[in-house]
């Protein structure tokens, strides 16, 4: 794993705030139809690959991870904090989830038909984003897809407590066109770009992308 020092402030954060964040999370998707029209969107991409291991990097308590599985693909998660990984494997016993971070995933080269970073980039320091989607990509199969979500925006902001717990977490915006550049530096082909305003409680429009890696087999 890298030495790369948010990695652990990352970490431990995650740990003490994880049972509290997985309840915060409980409910989010069913509300959000966008986000699940386009992972199902995303999971039918991935099974026209016929490669349907998937891997949710970034997993967090594993909600979206269980969705993918329940969407017909092989799912699944990753996840930095052995405290959500813990949470994970006892809430969802029949899934795979295992520690691990995204700047050097355990995997073969071209073993994923998907990969998906649902909120889980935003972490990753803006000058490492060409390090991991070039990892993201050396996982994929020729064709396989990838998709994203992130916070729209330019600024990058520091949390010191969560749920009345100290932590150390900074969040970095995304842009989708600097994204969707560094995805094309990286070998993907763009399909998608959606970025929906902001809504509810949420402070900044949201983005999400969805992207297939260049190669043999690559839809047209």
């Amino acid at each position: 794993m890298s030495d790369h020092a948010f990695l652990a402030t990352t970490r431990d954060s995650y740990d003490s705030m994880a049972v509290d964040y997985a309840e915060w999370l409980r409910s989010d998707l069913d509300e959000r139809p966008l986000d699940r029209a386009l992972l199902a969107t995303f999971a039918e991409r991935v099974r026209a690959t016929g490669n349907l291991s998937v891997a949710d990097v970034g997993c967090g308590p594993g909600r979206v991870t269980v969705l993918l599985d329940r969407l017909g693909l092989d799912a699944s998660g990753i996840d930095l904090s052995p405290g959500m990984i813990a949470l994970a494997r006892r809430t969802y016993p029949g899934l795979r989830f295992e520690v691990g971070s995204m700047l050097a995933l355990d995997l073969p080269d071209a073993s994923l038909g998907g990969l998906l970073a649902y909120y889980s980039v935003i972490h990753v320091p803006w000058e490492l984003r060409p390090a991991v989607f070039a990892e993201f990509h050396r996982v994929l199969v020729p064709g396989g897809h990838l998709m994203l979500a992130f916070q729209v925006g330019d600024d990058r902001t520091r949390h010191t407590e969560a749920f009345g717990r100290p932590v150390d977490l900074t969040f970095h915006r995304q842009r989708p066109e600097e994204i969707a550049d560094l995805l094309r530096e990286a070998g993907f082909e763009l399909w998608v770009t959606t970025v929906k305003q902001r809504e509810g409680t949420e402070k900044t429009p949201q983005g999400l992308v969805i992207a297939h890696k260049r190669g043999a087999g690559s839809p047209g």
